[in-house]
């Protein structure tokens, strides 16, 4: 691999394997990356107005998103996210590490029957607003060996598989409105030892990170479904022209029958290391499960994959 993101091979490599090169090697280019992501219908909707999600997107952009999980220090959703659909945050559709698992509940509303807090999965992070009490969601905490990260684990190690979780609070500074500033909750978790982060969900916690102008890239999986009503992937501040509008470098990858958007918000910001090589800004698009005209094959197990 060469720091342009560019790839070469001893071998040639099979369809599925050039893809998952593509996709995901420009990803180890940031010691320090912050990722987004969106599963959405082709009208921007990623549940319908009930709160039902499961799922909007087929099972190999599910692949896709615990492939991300894998090759991130810790997976970022909203109290909201929770709540709704009680996900588990781990990598079990491929190979690889479960993410310390943050969840911004700045009031401290969620209680200890969600599966982060007891399934002992991986480790637990609870972002508070500073004048929070620490809620009993939190389980007992590991036992003390050494500077410890993520509620328990050894610095510079992840937790695997399992062994039991704990529940760190981490108290943040909330504005007059309550909320807590996508910046300051980076500034925590990378204070932690987490550099490499994925922002999961939802589209209220994604929208944040994105008008921070915090995030490095952007995946955008769209499927081919019409939901009409519901929650948008998107809610950023209003702007009055499109020349405001974020025009990221973008590549394309068919994801069986979904599109997936990757966009680099790094290099539209004009920061160092955000380019991607010759395959920045092009959007190749053919075939099945592509990048470009490269092909993935194997489908997924579509049980629960949250």
């Amino acid at each position: 691999m060469y720091p342009s993101g560019e790839w070469e091979a001893s071998a040639v490599p099979t369809a599925a394997a050039r893809q998952v090169l593509d996709l995901y090697l420009p990803l180890q280019l940031r010691a320090d990356l912050v990722i987004a992501q969106a599963g959405q219908s082709l009208d921007g909707r990623i549940a319908t107005p009930a709160g039902h999600s499961h799922y909007v997107t087929g099972p190999a952009d599910i692949r896709r998103l615990h492939r991300l999980r894998a090759l991130v220090d810790a997976v970022v959703v909203g109290a909201g996210t929770v709540a709704a659909d009680n996900p588990r945050l781990t990598v079990r559709e491929v190979e690889g590490p479960n993410p310390v698992r943050v969840v911004i509940d700045p009031r401290g509303r969620l209680d200890a029957s969600s599966a982060v807090f007891r399934d002992g999965a991986a480790p637990t992070i609870a972002v508070r607003s500073g004048g929070t009490a620490a809620a009993a969601a939190c389980a007992a905490r590991a036992p003390d060996d050494g500077p410890t990260i993520g509620g328990g684990l050894p610095a510079g190690q992840r937790r695997a598989g399992n062994e039991p979780s704990a529940c760190e609070v981490v108290a943040i500074p909330a504005a007059p409105t309550g909320e807590l500033a996508p910046r300051d909750i980076l500034r925590a978790l990378r204070e932690r030892g987490h550099r490499r982060l994925l922002i999961e969900g939802g589209g209220v916690t994604v929208s944040r990170f994105l008008d921070a102008r915090v995030v490095d890239r952007l995946h955008v999986a769209v499927a081919p479904l019409v939901i009409g009503s519901g929650p948008a992937a998107f809610a950023l501040a209003p702007i009055r022209t499109l020349d405001e509008a974020l025009r990221p470098a973008c590549r394309i990858f068919r994801l069986g029958a979904d599109v997936l958007f990757d966009l680099d918000l790094a290099q539209a910001r004009g920061r160092p290391g955000g380019r991607v090589g010759s395959l920045a800004g092009t959007a190749g698009i053919s075939g099945a499960e592509t990048t470009g005209s490269r092909t993935e094959g194997e489908p997924a197990d579509p049980g629960d994959r949250r």
